[in-house]
Order: C-alpha cells, then sequence, then structure tokens
C-alpha cells in the first residue's frame, strides 16, 4: 500500500451527550467514530470508538452549532486537526500516524466484535 498524507479532524460534540468525533480521510469522505471520552493524548490509554455514518469531506472544517431537531443537534467545534498517514486498512484493524496540534504519533483502531462487525473499536495511541 502507498502511504498518503491525508487529513483528519476531530471534533468535541456537545450534543444529547458530550464526546469526541473522530474523523479520517479515506476514499473522498471522512471515515468517522464516536469517542465518548476525551481521545487518548498518552500511551495506555484506551478508548472506545463507536463506528458511525461516514461524513462528507466539506465536514473537517466545521464548527458551529446543529439545529435542534436535525441530527446531532448540539454545539461542535474542532478540538484536534492535522494531517495523517494511513499505515494498515483493514476489515478490523486500523493503524495511522496522527501529526496533529494536539495528537501525535501512530494510532490504532481495533474492531472489538470481530465476527459480527460490530460497530465498536478500541481506539488508543500505540507504544513506540
Amino acid at each position: 500500500m502507498k502511504k498518503k498524507s491525508t487529513v483528519f479532524v476531530i471534533q468535541k460534540h456537545y450534543a444529547s451527550h458530550l464526546h469526541w468525533d473522530l474523523r479520517l480521510e479515506k476514499d473522498g469522505v471522512l471515515k468517522s467514530w464516536a469517542v465518548p471520552k476525551e481521545p487518548p493524548c498518552i500511551e495506555g490509554v484506551k478508548r472506545l470508538a463507536v463506528e458511525v455514518e461516514d461524513h462528507e469531506l466539506s465536514y473537517v472544517d466545521f464548527e458551529g452549532e446543529i439545529e435542534e431537531g436535525q441530527y446531532g443537534a448540539g454545539n461542535v467545534s474542532i478540538w484536534d486537526t492535522g494531517t495523517y498517514e494511513l499505515l494498515k486498512y483493514e476489515k478490523d484493524e486500523i493503524i495511522f500516524d496522527l501529526k496533529g496540534n494536539r495528537l501525535k504519533g501512530v494510532f490504532c483502531l481495533i474492531r472489538l466484535n470481530k465476527k459480527k462487525n460490530g460497530k465498536e473499536w478500541l481506539f488508543f495511541k500505540k507504544k513506540k
């Protein structure tokens, strides 16, 4: 696989519950996961990440208020942004090198229920 730097964004989202939206550019869309707790900045911290629908690339710099009655209603702000290098992309494992303002280094997403193609993933910073 040829390595390519692409954009990522993590948005802090005050919807029905506070969470962070991890979005990785891939194949012309933003692959997306909702992370219920602040993303892992250091090794050893693991977070649940729930896969959600893809978003349009234009959403990469969205900040503002999603109106009441619309999906995801609430305030959205950019928590981190930058580029990333995709190191591995398989059905149950994604490894990527983030070059953001807050998050830097190699991170992993590992699907928790591989047999059922579950939407729950483990999100963590890989040890050096």
